[in-house]
């Protein structure tokens, strides 16, 4: 019987810009609160990448080199990155490339996904299948987001939501019974609608008139993303459950996409869990969209244990959304 390689997350690191925007500050630039923002979802800071001349691939590079250091691994053993991004530095090369630059990654070739903020699960399917085919002995998913560059600071509904930062995980083959399980992906491109930017791409090409309109940020339309993500990240993660007959009792993590409070809260709910079973940083960091899937597992490394049950779940512009379900492969200890 021929063994079937499967793979495994085996190291975990991230980069936060150091500026940090509190909500009493967003407050003096917009007609908002710190009531009203906690209220409605649940953020109290943000990291902003600030620096002149600084972009996406500078924390992703950055979360990259202490990734390598952190695992002991030399950038010419990798031989695929992957970039999880809604902001790249540019529409061409993929900020994946330049990262790569920046590392010193030259024995690999590397690309950017974008599935909106379920980009970061999206781009680990993708790379757990080149670990699964063989070929790949070591490959680097990155999140990494710029928010501030597409954010209206003058739209009191979208800039209080999203922040800055990177993270990134290694992948390798497993050596035991310890790793990426299962994935459940979807897509509605009808919600496109309701979540999306509407200018700078060929549909519609950067001119003085869309910059006028302020048509290159976030456009939001609160309502029917808030439904949308409610129903469909809670009910893959249930399924998911059901799938691997996983009960309250034998998942230990959930580690949702970190949009909104009350979105992580009625996922929780319609798990059955309990909230110390839900990793939770939205307060801190807001949502840096593909990074904060990593940034809960690099946060709560720790208390990562191995051979823990964990289901990744997110939603995000696509509509996209999905959940992964993977055995924790090592104790950080």
């Amino acid at each position: 019987m021929t063994y079937r390689v499967k793979a495994a997350i085996t190291g975990v690191a991230a980069h936060l810009p150091e500026y940090v925007l509190t909500n009493e500050e967003l407050s003096r630039m917009v007609d908002t609160s710190d009531e009203w923002i906690m209220t409605r979802i649940g953020i109290k800071e943000r990291r902003i990448l600030r620096e002149p001349g600084k972009a996406t691939s500078d924390l992703g590079a950055e979360a990259v080199r202490k990734l390598l250091l952190k695992t002991n691994t030399q950038a010419n053993e990798i031989s695929l990155l992957l970039c999880a991004t809604v902001t790249p530095d540019m529409q061409f090369p993929a900020t994946a490339n330049i990262i790569s630059d920046k590392v010193g990654i030259k024995n690999a070739f590397s690309f950017d996904i974008n599935a909106g903020c379920s980009g970061f699960i999206y781009t680990l399917e993708t790379a757990r299948r080149f670990i699964e085919s063989g070929q790949h002995k070591k490959v680097i998913v990155v999140g990494a987001e710029k928010m501030s560059s597409i954010v209206d600071y003058s739209d009191r509904t979208t800039c209080p939501i999203f922040g800055d930062g990177a993270a990134a995980v290694l992948l390798e083959p497993a050596t035991d019974d310890n790793y990426i399980i299962d994935s459940m992906l979807q897509v509605d491109g009808a919600g496109r609608k309701w979540l999306h930017q509407k200018a700078g791409g060929s549909l519609k090409p950067a001119s003085f008139e869309t910059v006028a309109a302020k048509e290159h940020f976030i456009y939001q339309e609160g309502q029917p993303v808030f439904k949308a993500a409610v129903s469909n990240m809670a009910d893959i993660s249930v399924e998911m459950m059901k799938k691997h007959q996983l009960t309250a009792d034998t998942l230990q993590w959930l580690v949702p996409h970190q949009a909104n409070m009350r979105i992580i809260e009625a996922t929780a709910r319609r798990m059955g869990i309990q909230k110390e079973q839900v990793m939770i940083n939205i307060e801190r960091y807001g949502n840096t969209t593909s990074a904060t899937i990593p940034l809960c597992l690099w946060e709560w490394e720790n208390k990562l244990k191995k051979g823990d049950n964990v289901i990744l779940a997110a939603f995000g512009a696509g509509f996209t959304w999905g959940a992964i379900y993977l055995k924790w492969a090592y104790n950080t200890n």
